[in-house]
């Protein structure tokens, strides 16, 4: 049987309008009391109705993350990062996994205006999705463009795409291949290939760019190239497989650079070359945005991008 607020009253020996106080942090109650009411909610898996709470005016102290998959180990640990630090500030969270499916995304952004979530953390890569325009709870955006006025959190790409670059050219590669992910959109990932272009351009270094979207890695690779630069990890441990099964040395004659730097991959392949995006800080401004937007919807608030590093660097 489900549980009522009548039954935590009875269980904590207090009255209805207590337990209601302590749910909603309505005036003031000894440590005493709201530890009892925390107890016999807690025995009897008592779930506060946060829709109702939302009727009634109240915060529903649910925030709902929005990412395209979390298979990838970058986003897993973000969203992890996120819903941890989101729990110790008095919030739980509603997970949807978009599997970069606009059908999807459009469900599930139905479903958390629905149970009246305090706001959303989007990390979507469906782009062009028009209800974003028209949420009325706070957004905030990670590396994507939604729409005008919903602030973006994110690293620098393009500092990214030339570290990256600048690290190959040194390491003395001679047949260059750089994937590229092609995105049309004005969000800032597209600001990585741009870093490599630059870079490659002021230094007169000549490289083959594919599409990643139009080829068949195990195909194309290992080939003549002696080094890659990959748009994320998971494709350069691919590549890097593929090479040393071919029977390249990898640091030796061949090289590959990553991309996200998650935690778990510098923990499998500790040395492989990856650009780094900072996991514990862009929860911390994730956050940081979205209750700044909580607590005044109509603040305009600027844009972040916070800085990236190249890791595991291998001796030339």
């Amino acid at each position: 049987m489900v549980a009522k607020l009548k039954d935590v009253a009875k269980l904590a020996g207090v009255s209805v309008t207590t337990v209601s106080r302590v749910i909603n942090n309505y005036g003031s109650l000894s440590k005493k009391t709201i530890y009892k009411v925390h107890q016999a909610m807690q025995e009897l898996n008592y779930q506060p109705n946060a829709l109702a709470r939302a009727m009634q005016g109240k915060p529903s102290n649910f925030i709902g993350l929005i990412f395209p998959n979390l298979t990838n180990p970058f986003y897993a640990e973000l969203v992890n990062e996120l819903e941890s630090r989101l729990f110790a500030k008095g919030y739980k969270t509603i997970i949807a996994s978009a599997a970069e499916n606009e059908q999807i995304e459009h469900e599930y952004l139905g479903m958390l205006m629905a149970n009246q979530v305090d706001g959303i953390i989007s990390g979507s890569h469906n782009l062009g999705i028009e209800e974003y325009k028209q949420v009325g709870a706070p957004i905030v955006s990670f590396d994507r463009y939604l729409a005008e006025g919903i602030p973006i959190v994110t690293s620098d790409s393009y500092s990214g795409g030339r570290l990256a670059a600048d690290y190959l050219v040194n390491w003395g590669c001679q047949n260059l291949a750089v994937l590229i992910d092609e995105d049309t959109s004005s969000s800032p990932t597209i600001n990585r290939v741009q870093g490599v272009v630059d870079y490659m351009n002021e230094h007169d270094f000549e490289y083959t760019p594919l599409d990643v979207n139009e080829i068949q890695v195990e195909a194309v690779f290992p080939g003549d190239f002696d080094g890659v630069l990959a748009p994320d990890d998971e494709f350069a441990l691919q590549i890097r497989s593929l090479a040393e099964r071919a029977g390249k040395v990898f640091g030796k004659d061949f090289i590959v650079t990553g991309y996200n730097g998650s935690h778990l991959v510098q923990k499998i392949a500790p040395d492989l070359p990856t650009v780094v995006r900072p996991v514990d800080s862009l929860a911390d401004e994730l956050i940081d945005t979205l209750l700044k937007r909580i607590a005044d919807p109509t603040k305009p608030l600027p844009s972040k991008e916070l800085p990236v590093r190249l890791a595991n660097p291998l001796p030339n």
